[in-house]
C-alpha cells in the first residue's frame, strides 16, 4: 500500500510526495500560476515565451552553462505553459534529487531572463502558431475550445501573433515574480527518495521564496455553438464540445466510463458507428478533461468534405443517444470500460514522471492527493445500474460545435 505525504513548506507552498519502491528514478512535477489565464491584456503569449526562456539560463548559470549543469547530473527538465498553470518538470535518478533541486528552484526563483533569449524565444512561439496551418485539428480544438470557454479559460497558451510582438523585456521581468509565488505552487515528487529528506531539502532551498498572488476573475459564459472557418483542404476538421462533471465531482468517474464506452478504440460506439458500419470518417474519438471547477469532452471526427455532413449528424446523435434508454450502456461496454480505465492505472502507476504529475495535479484540482489503491478502489466500486442511473440525469448543456474545411455544415436535426 503506497503512503502519499502532504506537507505546507514555511514559503507557502504545498509539497506532496509519493515513493515508490522498485525503481531508481524520481521526478518532480512542479506548478506554479503564471499560466496563460494570467497573461495581461494585449501580451497574449507571455507564458509561452517563459516556457523557453526559463530553459536558456539561471541565476549564475548562462544557457550553455545551465543545460550543462543538468547534463552533468543526468537530470532531464522541461517547461510547459498551460492555461491554468505552468508546469516545470524534472527527472533524475533518486539519489541525485537533493544536487537537481536547487538548478530547477534557480529556473524559478531566479531566472536569468537575457534580452538574447527573448527574440529567439519569440521566434519559436511565433513558428508554432505558424505551424497551425500543417496541423488542421489542432487548429479546429482550439477555435472551438476559445468559443467554449469563459475568458480566461479559452486562452490556449500559444498566444496571438500581436500579443507576441507586444511583449518586451520588461514584461518578462517584471511579471514573473508576481505570478510564479510560492502560496499558490503545488510540488509533487515521486520515485527514489524519502519524504522527510525532500521536505527538509525544499525548506532548505525555498527559505527566502516569498509571494502570493489572486486567482484570474472569471469571464462570462462562453459564446458556444456553431462556427465554420473556411480552408480549402481536402479533409473537414469537426470538433464538438459539451460540459462534463468537475474532476471533484462523484461523477467524474462515471463520465470516463461513458467516454470510454464512446470512444473505447474499435470497440467504442464512435468507431462502430462513425467509421466502421458507414466509412465516414479517417479518425474519430473522444475525450474527458476535468479540472477543479469545470469539466469538458471533446468529440473529434477527421473526414472528407463529402462525408462531413454525415460524419457530424452521427457524431451528434451517438453523443445524445447513450443519454436516452435505448442508448444505455450494455454489460459488455461496462466491462470493457472498467478493464480499460483500470489498465490506465496500472501503465500510469509504473511511472514516477505520470505519478508526480498526478499528485501534484490531484492536489490543485481536488485538494488532496490519491494513491493508485485507491483510484482502483473506486473503479472497482461502479456498477453497470450507478452508470445508467447516471446517464438518465445527464445533460450536456449548450453544444460547442467547430468544423474547419471547404464549406459550412448544417447542425439542424
Amino acid at each position: 500500500m503506497s503512503i502519499i505525504h502532504s506537507f505546507r513548506l514555511g514559503c507557502g507552498a504545498t509539497l506532496v510526495v509519493e515513493p515508490m519502491s522498485g525503481v531508481r528514478s524520481a521526478a518532480i512535477s512542479w506548478l506554479v500560476s503564471a499560466g496563460a489565464a494570467r497573461d495581461p491584456a494585449g501580451k497574449d503569449g507571455l507564458s509561452t515565451i517563459w516556457s523557453e526562456m526559463l530553459l536558456r539560463g539561471s541565476h549564475d548559470l548562462s544557457s550553455r552553462e545551465q543545460a550543462d549543469a543538468f547534463d552533468r547530473l543526468g537530470a532531464g527538465r522541461s517547461a510547459e505553459s498551460r492555461t491554468l498553470t505552468f508546469r516545470l518538470g524534472g527527472l533524475m535518478l533518486g539519489e541525485r534529487f537533493s544536487d537537481v533541486l536547487p538548478l530547477l528552484a534557480d529556473m524559478v526563483v531566479r531566472p536569468r531572463f537575457e534580452e538574447d533569449a527573448l527574440e529567439s524565444s519569440r521566434d519559436l512561439a511565433l513558428q508554432a502558431l505558424e505551424s497551425l496551418k500543417d496541423d488542421p485539428q489542432e487548429k479546429a480544438s482550439l477555435l472551438a475550445r476559445s468559443r467554449h470557454h469563459a475568458d480566461p479559460l479559452s486562452r490556449s497558451g500559444m498566444g496571438t501573433e500581436q500579443g507576441l510582438n507586444a511583449i518586451s523585456l520588461d514584461d518578462v521581468r517584471r511579471i514573473w515574480p508576481k505570478v510564479a509565488t510560492p502560496a499558490e505552487s503545488i510540488i509533487g515528487v515521486a520515485g527514489n527518495i524519502d519524504a522527510n529528506h525532500v521536505r527538509d531539502r525544499c525548506e532548505e532551498v525555498f527559505r527566502d521564496w516569498k509571494g502570493s498572488c489572486p486567482e484570474p476573475a472569471p469571464g462570462g459564459p462562453g459564446i458556444r455553438g456553431y462556427a465554420h472557418e473556411t480552408e480549402e483542404t481536402n479533409q473537414v476538421q469537426v470538433i464538438l464540445l459539451h460540459d462534463a462533471p468537475t474532476e471533484a465531482s462523484p461523477d467524474s468517474l462515471l463520465e470516463k466510463v461513458i467516454v470510454s464506452v464512446l470512444s473505447g478504440g474499435m470497440a467504442g460506439r464512435l468507431f462502430s458507428e462513425v467509421r466502421e458500419k458507414r466509412g465516414l470518417c479517417y479518425s474519430v474519438n473522444a475525450g474527458y478533461a476535468g479540472d477543479r471547477d469545470f469539466g469538458t469532452v471533446a468529440a473529434y471526427v477527421g473526414t472528407t468534405p463529402e462525408r462531413a455532413q454525415e460524419s457530424l449528424t452521427v457524431l451528434r446523435a451517438e453523443l445524445e443517444r447513450i443519454n436516452t434508454p435505448d442508448g444505455k450502456v450494455t454489460p459488455e461496454e461496462f466491462q470493457r470500460a472498467i478493464v480499460g480505465l483500470k489498465s490506465s492505472l496500472v501503465f500510469s502507476g509504473e511511472s514516477t514522471g505520470s505519478r508526480a504529475a498526478a499528485v501534484a495535479g490531484d492536489v490543485r484540482r481536488l485538494g488532496y492527493p490519491r494513491t493508485l489503491e485507491a483510484m482502483a478502489a473506486a473503479v472497482d466500486a461502479l456498477t453497470l445500474e450507478r452508470v445508467n442511473d447516471y446517464l438518465a440525469r445527464r445533460t450536456l448543456g449548450q453544444l460547442t460545435i467547430q468544423t474547419l474545411g471547404p464549406a459550412a455544415l448544417t447542425t439542424t436535426h
